[in-house]
């Protein structure tokens, strides 16, 4: 397959490297010095599944460059969805597929609203990986993992030959499930979770799930986002809230979320995209979510002046 990665740090250099060491054809999409480095020395990721280097890489700065493609993996930061979608215009023709791969559960309504819902899948993926200097992907802590499916949960023919795709590559697996609207939601439950408490605390996941008072607001977090989930129409299992508070609890303790790390580094950040989106459809939907809701008013002015310096 011919694959374009829109966005090539952490998330989408991992994948996309993944896929070009078994042999699809992919091309990353990048920008300043980890552009430059990819050109000049190709993408390498150092990962608990196996190190891989990419040498020559394809890359560019240029989405018209690259031309059609089977399929678009977006992996950039929710914020930046929209800009995206005007951005892969290029690169989307009639058979293009377009996977959103970001934290929330709003990516996929706002790819479709750009480029129309032909193309569109909705997606998640698991990992804890970063860009730790130009050019080079560091993964530690998860077993990598893509879920992705055609909106209506219908079975294609398209779906199961990207999976076939990722099958194909080491160091990931990949699943097509029956419902992906309660897969998204059920990710978004423990990464929202990890997110407002550490970037609240400023503390590890490690800290937080282990002091009885944090450990209780990451519980009210995930009873608000489940009770948004259900009004939302998404079936999530019964044991959603358990499998997300399982699931943090396996982290490895200096585990921290992406938007946190953001926050604490003064850069724009998802909050937009994750408690703030439980408030906005808690609101639209008569759920009340009051611990999102502090979460979110208490980052706010961080955030507005990180976007106003950005």
């Amino acid at each position: 397959m011919r694959v374009a990665i829109m966005g090539s740090g952490g998330v989408g250099g991992y994948l996309g490297a993944r896929l070009a060491a078994a042999g699809e054809e992919v091309t990353f999409i990048a920008r300043g010095e980890h552009l430059a480095a990819i050109r000049r020395d190709g993408l390498k990721v150092s990962s608990i599944k196996g190190d891989v280097t990419i040498a020559p890489a394809s890359a560019t700065d240029d989405p018209a460059a690259v031309g059609v493609v089977d399929c678009v993996l977006v992996a950039v930061k929710a914020w930046q969805v929209h800009e995206a979608a005007e951005a892969i215009r290029p690169m989307v023709g009639p058979e293009t597929l377009v996977v959103p791969l970001e934290n929330g559960v709003e990516a996929a309504d706002i790819l479709a609203g750009v480029l129309g819902k032909g193309p569109v899948l909705d997606g998640l993926c698991g990992i804890l990986a970063w860009r730790e200097s130009p050019g080079h992907i560091r993964h530690a802590g998860v077993d990598p993992f893509v879920r992705f499916g055609e909106r209506d949960n219908r079975a294609s023919e398209r779906t199961a030959r990207l999976k076939a795709a990722f099958d194909r590559a080491e160091g990931v697996s990949a699943e097509v499930p029956d419902d992906i609207q309660a897969s998204v939601w059920s990710k978004f439950l423990f990464i929202c979770a990890m997110s407002g408490i550490g970037s609240i605390s400023r503390a590890t996941i490690g800290e937080t799930r282990t002091l009885p008072e944090t450990r209780a607001l990451i519980e009210r977090i995930l009873a608000e986002i489940e009770a948004v989930a259900r009004a939302c129409g998404v079936a999530l299992p019964g044991d959603a809230v358990a499998r997300a508070m399982q699931f943090i609890d396996a982290l490895p303790p200096e585990s921290t979320a992406s938007m946190q790390r953001d926050i604490m580094a003064g850069r724009p950040s998802e909050l937009e995209s994750q408690n703030g989106a439980v408030v906005r459809l808690g609101l639209q939907y008569g759920v009340a979510t009051p611990v999102n809701a502090v979460i979110h008013a208490a980052l706010l002015p961080q955030e507005r002046k990180a976007r106003e310096n950005a």
